[in-house]
Formats: C-alpha cells, structure tokens, sequence
C-alpha cells in the first residue's frame, strides 16, 4: 500500500496478504506449477534433496560477487527487506515500512519487530547498516549487491528499528534492489568473523540455516526451529518448515541429474532441460517455470573491438542468424523468442521484431559497405588481410546443451556469409576470465535485477568500469552520452510515465544500434518428484523457497 503526501511517500506493510504462502509465491506471479498433488494436507519430516546443474558457487555468501547460483541456495536461509506481492509491486518483507522525502535523498527503513537471525541476535537497524557497509566494502568483492545499492552512501541506525539511508541522488530502483538476495539481511555479528568463515555459513533469519558444507559434495541445510515468519499465515499450523532439511548437491551432467531425479535417488533439480521437459509431466513429474526478471537470455555483441566497433558489421550478425528457426527446434516450446532487452516479467520492456529478422542479402551487403568484400580459400570474408574472426567464449555452467547446440548453428549461418566464429567452451572460472581480459566479440551473459533498472547495469558507461569483484556488466561495451542521460532520469524521476517513456528511449538506442541479440527469457525451469507437494513459491528474483514444500512420507 502506498500513501502520498506532500513531504514524503510511504510503503507500509502487506497487511492485504496474510498468509505466507500466497504471498511468497506471488514473488514470482508467471512462474507455474504443473502437479496434480498441491492441494495434499503437509507433513512434516524428512530430508529434501535438491540436485543443481550450477558450478559449486565459491561462497555461500551471496555479497560476495553475487551470482544466480548463490540466491538459489541462500533464498533458503536468507531474507530481504523487500519482496513482490502478486502483482509484482514491491512490497515490505523484514521491513516494516520505509519513507523516502521529497527531494528523494532520504529514505528510512523500519523493521519488523520480534525477528531473530539464527545465531540469536535480534534484527535490528544495525543489521541494515552493516550489511549495506559490507556490501560497500571492496573487500568483500560484491558485484550484484554493490551496483544495487551504488547510491546509499551512508546509513545511521536512527532508533533500534529504524534506519536512515542517505543518497547521493534519488533512486526509484532503490527497493527493487533491496528485495533481491544479493543484498539479504545476514547478522552483524556473523559478518564479524573472516570472509572465508562466513562464506561457507552466512547466518540469516530465514527457515533454514547452514548446517554444514561438504565442498564438491554438498550444502547441508536443516529446519531453523525458531523461525519467525515477517508475514504469518493464520491457516497454517506450523510456523516453520515441514522439512527437515535440504540436502544440495552439484550433479553438472544433465542426463545424469535428471536420472537421478527420476530414480527418487534426488527430489528436485534445476536447469531442467527442453527435451526432458516436455515429456517429464507425461510421466508425472512436476513442473516449475519461473522466468527471471530483469534481462532476456541475449548475446552481447562487443563494441569496444574491431569488427563489432563498425554497427553495420553488428547489424550484418544479427540479420545473418536465424534464432527462430533455432529455439522452435531445439526448445520443445520451452522458450518463447524475445525481440527485447528486458525479460517478459518485466511491464517495461520494449520490443521491435523488424530490427531482427534474418536476412542474408542485407547481411552481405552491410559487409560489403563495411569494406570486408574478399573472401580468403575457406570462404571468411578479409579486410586488409585481416579474417572476419569472432571470439565466443560460453560458460558451459550456464548455457545448456540445447542453448550450446543453438549457437552452433548460428556459427555455421554466419559463415555462410562471411564470419568465423570460433566458439570456445569455458567452465565458469575461465569464462569469468575471459571477459575480463577482453578475449571475446560475442558473449552470452545472463543478469537477473529486480525492475527496469537492470538497464543502467547493463548498459550505461559507467558499468565498462569493473565493481570490486571484478566483474563489469556493460560486455556490449556501450558508451553514449544519450544513453547515460536517459538512464539516470528514468531511475531519479518521481513521475511513472516518464519513467516508461524514458527506459522506452534508452532501449531503442541499444536495440537499434544493433548492441544486442535477444533471444529468450532465462530460462529457469524445475522438474520435481512425485512424492514431493508445495512447490510454487519464489523469491522477487524467482529463486525457489521451499518452506511449504513438503514429502510423501
């Protein structure tokens, strides 16, 4: 609920959304589930055992660089200040209410009262300045968390619930970003300890806690018994989890995960694959589709070297590939095509089919224009002696096989008019590295941010520069004065319609510059056993949290 006054705005709590359940799943309001068991009564008891394809992340600690692979795990023992509701509005979670002033430099948060992280300390504002300061700190190296709160530059704990955030310019994104799990709420006095010991268990206020971490192995979660919903639900009768625990594995060989799924040796896996997919519901298998938010699955075309520096050699890739043709074959309709920068989640995404259509005469001539109109004996277009060569590294950990196989194709479709593509798959390490010494012309590089403001991540000069981890998130290389311009208003202004209008503006410009190929949402796809009900909800970023699962016992 929101009230408007003439000094400041306010968000109050879900009080509209009483029970956990509804509201946690809300979080991700087009994820589905297919299961014709929901609806049985739950058990309690038993160990879940979860089978991810992901690499192992390094940390526990979704601070600590902050990648897709963490929130899935840390969603489990971790909580945010914010979350959705079901229709995707930002709404209060271990947060109370939060105010911003008129000028938009203020904003106070207040917490819920009576929360506990599982090492006994009370929630207090104390936790969201240290956590925001941990966030901050290079040396905590934190890439997600780090750009989402790059405007708090100071944060005072006003009273024992209240903190006052001071920005350095006003940030409409601000509680997107304080609803993602790369800037959860972890206890003061864990944060204490050293980096590598927080790493392999982070203390959070979440239903589950770190019992253990056995590395290449698994992650060991078990029943936070004294868990406190923010939100209770008056129609259940317990106020934790039904499981036991969780046990996490990291099984990367997707025939041997879903075997494991099948055989019951596992319970649920993710990055479920399109094949399998399509006919695991036929065999009863449950189904769980929850597309990120943020942007689409893209391939970033670098604009920072030679020959993607030229847009009429950009545009002559993209109208020389043929993505649909790709996905209908190889995603089993798992995957709608996407003509837009953001994901379908996402009520600001603009899209223009017309600038993507394959067309290979327009392909070869564009590179005719471009100067590269010999060819040498294997047929590569040249320029001055040089081959039309392109670098794609691809993180064998984050494309999947169909999602490789479909890049394959376009290396051949691009070849038929001119382009090496030398594909090289890297596991997430080395891909990692890769980008970051520029050793790439094409990358596919999936970021998921609550809201629009992903785009500013992703594009905006200012993103070429590396965060403390390292990593930098702007791989097309975009640097356009306009662009800049258009993205810092559309995240300052108080006005809705400007601010569509604007990331409108600021989305034509990469679109039409022929920076990007969009492909599909992320994909983000679950199948689960038949023994296993209460399945559905999900954090504001997607992620799976299994308080209301449950199993046959």
């Amino acid at each position: 609920m929101q009230r408007n006054s003439r000094s400041s705005r306010i968000v109050a709590g879900a009080f509209a959304l009483p029970l956990i359940g509804a509201l946690l799943a809300s979080c991700s309001s087009t994820g589905t589930t297919e299961s014709s068991a929901q609806s049985q009564t739950p058990v309690t008891g038993g160990t879940m055992v979860y089978a991810s394809g992901d690499a192992e992340p390094s940390c526990l600690d979704p601070h600590v660089g902050g990648n897709y692979p963490q929130a899935l795990v840390a969603s489990q023992f971790l909580e945010s200040l914010f979350t959705k509701d079901s229709e995707g509005k930002i709404i209060p979670w271990l947060a109370e209410k939060t105010e911003v002033s008129k000028d938009g430099l203020t904003r106070t948060i207040t917490l819920r009262d009576g929360i506990k992280f599982t090492d006994g300390t009370k929630l207090t504002a104390e936790a969201i300045k240290k956590n925001i300061e941990h966030l901050k700190d290079p040396n905590t190296a934190s890439s997600t968390g780090y750009l989402a709160v790059g405007k708090v530059v100071k944060v005072e704990a006003t009273d024992e619930l209240t903190a006052t955030l001071k920005l350095s310019t006003p940030d409409n994104a601000l509680l997107e970003s304080l609803s993602m799990p790369w800037t959860a709420i972890e206890s003061p006095k864990a944060l204490e300890r050293d980096q590598a010991t927080n790493c392999t268990a982070p203390v959070g206020t979440g239903p589950f806690k770190v019992k253990s971490w056995e590395h290449q192995k698994a992650v060991n979660l078990v029943r936070n018994d004294d868990y406190v919903a923010p939100v209770a639900d008056e129609n259940r009768s317990s106020t934790t989890s039904y499981l036991d625990g969780i046990t996490w594995r990291f099984i990367p060989e997707a025939a041997t995960r879903y075997a494991a799924l099948q055989s019951g040796e596992v319970d649920v896996i993710d990055n479920a694959q399109p094949d399998t997919i399509a006919s695991a519901t036929d065999t009863g298998l449950g189904h769980l589709d929850a597309p990120r938010p943020g942007s689409t699955n893209r391939i970033e075309l670098n604009s920072s070297n030679a020959p993607f520096d030229d847009q009429k050699v950009r545009e002559a890739f993209i109208r020389a590939v043929d993505v649909n043709t790709g996905v209908n074959s190889l995603f089993f309709g798992t995957a709608k095509r996407s003509y837009s920068l953001l994901s379908s989640v996402e009520p600001l995404g603009y899209s223009d089919e017309a600038l993507f259509g394959t067309d290979t005469a327009k392909a070869n001539a564009l590179l005719d224009e471009a100067g590269w109109s010999e060819r040498d004996a294997q047929g590569y277009r040249t320029k001055n002696g040089k081959r039309l060569s392109l670098r794609f590294p691809v993180s064998t950990n984050q494309s999947v096989p169909a999602e490789q196989s479909l890049f394959e194709q376009f290396q051949a479709q691009a070849k038929a008019v001119g382009f090496e593509v030398k594909i090289d798959l890297l596991d997430l390490s080395s891909w990692y590295g890769a980008l970051a010494k520029h050793e790439y012309n094409l990358v596919s590089a999936p970021y998921t941010k609550v809201g629009p403001s992903v785009l500013r991540v992703l594009y905006h000069s200012d993103s070429t520069v590396p965060a403390p981890s390292g990593y930098f998130a702007n791989n097309a290389q975009v640097k356009n004065k306009k662009l800049d311009q258009l993205l810092v208003q559309a995240e300052e202004t108080e006005d809705d319609a400007q601010r569509a209008s604007l990331y409108e503006q600021a989305q034509k410009i990469v679109l039409e510059g022929y920076y990007v190929l969009p492909l599909y949402d992320q994909q983000n796809h679950f199948l689960y056993g038949k023994n296993v009900h209460g399945i559905g909800a999900t954090t504001a970023v997607s992620s799976p949290i299994y308080f209301d699962t449950f199993l046959d016992q």
